[in-house]
């Protein structure tokens, strides 16, 4: 990595915290031009003769209302806008688009009155000591109502039954040899290998070994694939695995959200996941030989070993050369949970970090601009999560008599009817959790610390980590 790049992937960090910082400088000097706030005169209320109160009816200013609305409607547009504009270009757009390997219309003009055959499918599981999960991913494979035309286990440095189990179960078996940089470095070998005899109706599915599929992913990838030429990558929609009490719930939730977000965009996707994506071959192989080049990373490389994040990395660099990627609706996937707290920072933590280098790595250009502005979504949603806790410590510590006020307790329910709702289709755990709110406050806190501390380590160049998860080998008995 060159001494420049490494400059710009801190000054990522830096960035985002300056557009944060500046968006609520906004924010501050829209309420400081405002009218000053009056003395608050509570009235006092008895509930049932039991339990009395104070209370307040003052509503906030209007102007500041409209402000922060005003704000927050811009940056949301900003986004959707420029995400909406680069794909109608992609899709309609002359000559210049056309110089990308992958934009539609190349692929169109170059597949002309050629017919490449049937879409083939050979799923790829990358599996690291595996042994208890595997059975699960390769059962719901067979139970697809359009089976893969080949599987293959990728086994990189197993030390367990792994490579037994999958050769016990029927399918071929890929051991990567000398490989020390984890998933990607042992994809990259088994694709060098395959790619090159592939065609451009040939897909590839890489499916984690934690991970399960629903019955119609296949079919669905396949009719995409069919029906579309310049498709070039279709991702799934996951959600968890049952169990893990209330913080397995607490994930539940969160991918249930997202899941339902990705849905009423008709599926245009943010990340193609590392659960489960099938790909065309003609993409990967346009990938492969634009890295070093076009794209960051080793030339002939289709996963950049150097990124935290390869799923996140492998979708900006299929954007980046013009592809079109969905997740639809029913190509579902169940994937496992993070059984700890420590865990899961670990993991979002991860996330984090890579997704900082990705937009490090790639800079700004139109096929990033969603990413960062979502960057600077969550910056800002973390600024004011924390800003409410500490107005609201200093209110408690101010005031020697609590008041309420009715204004905010129907934002409150409203926002408690709005996290119940997204969560509907989990099941009455799911919406309990949601509607009683402050749980999943606490849940999103630790979220947002993971987000604040990737900043921070990414500002200071900190060395960025992971390790692979040790699945408790009673857990599929």
């Amino acid at each position: 990595m060159t001494i420049m790049l490494r400059l710009f992937q801190r000054f990522v960090g830096l960035a985002i915290i300056l557009i944060v910082v500046l968006a609520a400088a906004l924010l501050w000097w829209a309420v400081s031009r405002s009218e000053p706030p009056h003395l608050w005169e509570p009235a006092r209320a008895s509930l049932g003769g039991v339990w009395d109160v104070l209370y307040s009816t003052e509503l906030p200013a209007l102007d500041v209302i409209a402000s922060a609305f005003a704000i927050a409607v811009f940056f949301i547009a900003f986004a959707v806008v420029s995400e909406r504009v680069v794909t109608r270009r992609y899709r309609r757009a002359g000559v210049e688009v056309t110089k990308l390997t992958l934009a539609p219309k190349a692929v169109m003009a170059r597949t002309f009155g050629e017919f490449a055959g049937e879409v083939t499918v050979t799923v790829l599981i990358p599996a690291h000591n595996e042994e208890t999960t595997l059975p699960g991913a390769l059962r719901s494979l067979r139970e697809q109502t359009r089976r893969p035309d080949r599987i293959i286990v990728v086994a990189d440095n197993c030390t367990d039954g792994t490579v037994r189990i999958a050769r016990e179960l029927g399918v071929e078996v890929f051991e990567s040899v000398d490989n020390a940089s984890k998933k990607a470095g042992a994809l990259n070998q088994i694709l060098s290998t395959l790619l090159p005899g592939m065609g451009d109706n040939d897909t590839v599915m890489v499916m984690d070994a934690d991970s399960e599929i629903g019955r119609e992913y296949v079919a669905e990838a396949v009719r995409r694939f069919t029906n579309d030429r310049a498709m070039m990558a279709v991702g799934g929609l996951f959600t968890g695995e049952p169990g893990h009490g209330l913080f397995g719930q607490f994930q539940r939730n969160e991918f249930i959200r997202y899941q339902r977000e990705i849905e009423r965009r008709d599926g245009r996707v943010f990340v193609l996941t590392g659960t489960a994506s099938v790909f065309r071959a003609s993409a990967l192989r346009a990938v492969a030989e634009a890295r070093g080049r076009q794209l960051p990373g080793r030339h002939g490389d289709v996963y950049d070993t150097f990124a935290l994040t390869e799923d996140n990395e492998l979708t900006i660099a299929i954007k980046s050369l013009g592809g079109l990627i969905i997740s639809p609706r029913e190509c579902t996937v169940v994937t496992e949970l993070m059984p700890t707290w420590r865990m899961l920072w670990a993991q979002r933590l991860r996330w984090q970090r890579g997704a900082l280098e990705n937009l490090g790595a790639y800079g700004v250009q139109p096929q990033t601009i969603r990413y960062w502005a979502q960057q600077v979504g969550i910056g800002y949603g973390a600024l004011a999560l924390f800003s409410y806790f500490l107005l609201l410590f200093i209110m408690i510590f101010a005031v020697e008599t609590w008041v309420w006020f009715p204004f905010w307790l129907g934002i409150g329910v409203i926002f408690a009817i709005e996290r119940t709702v997204t969560v509907w289709r989990g099941g009455w755990q799911a919406r309990i959790v949601g509607l009683l709110v402050f749980p999943e406050v606490v849940y999103d806190s630790f979220i947002n610390l993971a987000f604040l501390k990737g900043v921070l380590d990414m500002t200071l160049d900190r060395q960025a980590t992971w390790k692979h998860l040790e699945h408790n080998k009673e857990k599929m008995a």
